[in-house]
């Protein structure tokens, strides 16, 4: 990777995190939410996310991948982790770093309704602005980016970059 320019501060992800965890709380008026990340990339904003929330939390994960080592090479979506998870009337929140084709997200809610929770919604960290055969819109996205690629707060280039404190875009 060539060079990356801040696209996002860490101040600004922690204060829309904060807003939306007012915004959730008021959703749910204290009844109990499971919060189910995917992992790798949702790492830090469901980390950031539940510290904020108050409300009675359970936390899980899953993890999704269709980049793994190829960097910015999309390649077969793999879940896995799911299976394991009791999500029978339960308050779902699903957790992802960033919705661009969307179908990572729409292939976890469809396995997630299986499974019978009570609610289910979704939040996204980033959702680029670009044309999608999916009609799908995330429950709470927290910033619209163009289409590029980025890394900090949880997302990677070939498995570096997720610990930089704000989101870059990335000259691959």
């Amino acid at each position: 990777m060539e060079k990356c320019a801040l696209l996002i501060s860490e101040e600004e992800i922690r204060k829309k995190i904060v807003e939306t965890a007012r915004l959730i709380e008021q959703h749910y008026k204290g009844e109990e939410i499971t919060l189910v990340m995917v992992m790798k990339g949702a790492i830090c904003v469901a980390a950031d996310l539940m510290r904020e929330l108050n409300l009675p939390l359970r936390i899980e994960y899953v993890s999704a991948s269709s980049y793994g080592m190829r960097g910015a090479q999309r390649g077969d979506l793999v879940v896995e982790g799911l299976e394991k998870i009791d999500l029978n009337s339960k308050n779902i929140l699903l957790v992802d770093d960033i919705y661009d084709s969307g179908a990572t997200l729409v292939h976890l809610i469809a396995a997630c309704k299986k499974k019978k929770p009570k609610t289910l919604k979704t939040l996204v960290l980033l959702a680029k602005k670009m044309k999608r055969d999916l009609s799908y819109i995330p429950d709470y996205v927290l910033f619209e980016i163009e289409n590029q690629f980025v890394v900090g707060f949880g997302l990677d280039y070939n498995e570096q970059y997720r610990g930089l404190r704000g989101i870059y875009a990335a000259d691959t």
